[in-house]
């Protein structure tokens, strides 16, 4: 089980502070926002209302009905003013109003934010008391919320975006698990806390996939097609450069030439697959050698999704006819391994923000990401404040790192123009001997391996 305890503890920080508050938490369906919040306010005096698609007229008169049946009143007046006046915590303790979806109120009906605004400002509402208002709708947040919302939006005291977890989360969660197990769900599910926890670390990796992704009734079988229908339509689009990316077109001509589309449709559509994180533009690290790199490359984001469209949707006739175990041995066994290699980056990646953060980097790195040449690439590059740089590589795949791969990593460098303190090489398997012997001679050079991961 994960459990988002950092934000637990922001909002109970916000919660105990003095004055009234209005805090913003987004995430998107699975995020899992709603337990985030319920268990924040388990033993706290509470009001919950969840926005609907209605009219305007019709989300006034639910949210009057759940005013009335929660707080035994009676609501006379047909307004949003009226609902927040006559709630109450019933002591001196600060009440907490939960308005989950309020963009399906917002978007409708401009008085619904004014009366927030009231209530914050204690013109409804004598007592202390902190406004939770949250949303699923990322695109909407990030794109619309400041023109339904006008200047007023800076009146929101705390914006919370929930993260996905992160690699050590899924470690600690599932504490039965390899290193190695661990780096595959999260190449399959990411961080998404609704997919971890209905993952089950009593099985393997095959028979959770099989069990939840490949049975026809398991709980994520339908899950991409539900989860990008949530906020986009024209599925077929969507669907068919998704499944052109997942195979490895990564730039605009590519996804040309492939789908058909213009492109001018494509970049349309990538910009509305981005507003809610399922792709996104992949911009290589800024150093010396900028004109030695790739540019407008586009990559999938969304691990799931992109589990889904490399192994799954083009197979799925044959998921129909085969067995689950069949369809995973066919499809996925060989090809996994490779397909996992960007997630293993990530977790390296990772490792060193961790090192970093306890001041065990040879510089105090401020921005990291990786070089994408046109001859190859350098999986992690951190710099600090004064373009000091770390660099490393990452194996996965390999029986072994070898020293022609970091020789490659020191012609790739040259490439970048990049110079780094500390080369750190990562390993999921082994390292050549060259390598062991040139970590004691050279301490700019350290070696990493699963162990330490």
């Amino acid at each position: 089980m994960v459990s988002r305890t950092s934000e637990l503890k922001t909002l109970q920080t916000i919660y105990e502070s003095t004055g009234n508050q209005i805090v913003l938490i987004s995430g998107n369906t699975r995020s899992e926002k709603e337990r985030l919040v319920l268990n924040f306010c388990r033993d706290k005096k509470h009001f919950y209302y969840r926005g609907r698609n209605a009219s305007a007229e019709e989300q006034l008169a639910q949210l009057k009905k759940e005013v009335e049946k929660t707080f035994d009143v009676k609501l006379l007046k047909n307004s949003y003013d009226e609902c927040f006046t006559r709630i109450k915590s019933g002591d001196a303790s600060k009440l907490v109003v939960v308005i989950d979806e309020f963009q399906t109120i917002a978007k409708k009906d401009a008085s619904f934010y004014q009366s927030i605004l009231n209530l914050k400002n204690k013109r409804l509402y004598p007592g202390p008391v902190m406004i939770v208002l949250m949303t699923s709708s990322l695109a909407w947040t990030r794109q619309n919320m400041d023109d339904v919302l006008g200047t007023d939006v800076g009146a929101i005291d705390q914006m919370m975006e929930l993260q996905e977890f992160r690699f050590l989360d899924i470690v600690r969660a599932f504490p039965e698990y390899s290193v190695a197990d661990a780096v595959a769900v999260y190449g399959v599910l990411g961080g998404c806390p609704t997919y971890l926890n209905r993952w089950s670390s009593q099985k393997s990796v095959r028979e959770n996939i099989c069990n939840l992704i490949l049975h026809p009734y398991g709980s994520l079988h339908n899950e991409a097609e539900d989860f990008i229908a949530k906020e986009l339509r024209e599925l077929s689009v969507y669907d068919t450069i998704l499944y052109a990316m997942a195979i490895g077109n990564e730039k605009l001509n590519d996804l040309y030439q492939f789908t058909g589309y213009s492109r001018a449709k494509i970049s349309v559509y990538l910009k509305n697959l981005a507003a809610f994180d399922v792709i996104e533009k992949v911009v290589s690290f800024e150093t010396g050698g900028w004109n030695n790199t790739q540019k407008g490359i586009y990559r999938i984001k969304n691990p799931f999704l992109h589990f889904w469209f490399k192994f799954v949707y083009p197979n799925q006739s044959d998921l129909w006819i085969m067995s689950t175990e069949e369809f995973y041995d066919a499809y996925i066994e060989k090809e996994l391994n490779s397909y996992l290699t960007p997630y293993f980056v990530k977790v390296c990646g990772e490792y060193l923000g961790l090192l970093n953060m306890v001041g065990k980097t040879p510089i105090r790195i401020a921005q990291t990401g990786t070089w994408i040449g046109k001859e190859g690439t350098i999986d992690i590059i951190g710099q600090d404040d004064e373009r000091e740089s770390v660099v490393g590589i990452c194996n996965w795949t390999k029986e072994s790192l070898d020293f022609d791969d970091y020789q490659n990593l020191l012609y790739n460098m040259k490439q970048a123009r990049v110079h780094a303190r500390v080369t750190y090489l990562f390993s999921a398997t082994a390292f050549d001997h060259r390598l062991q012997e040139l970590e004691k001679e050279e301490p700019t050079v350290v070696l990493v391996d699963m162990k330490e991961l």
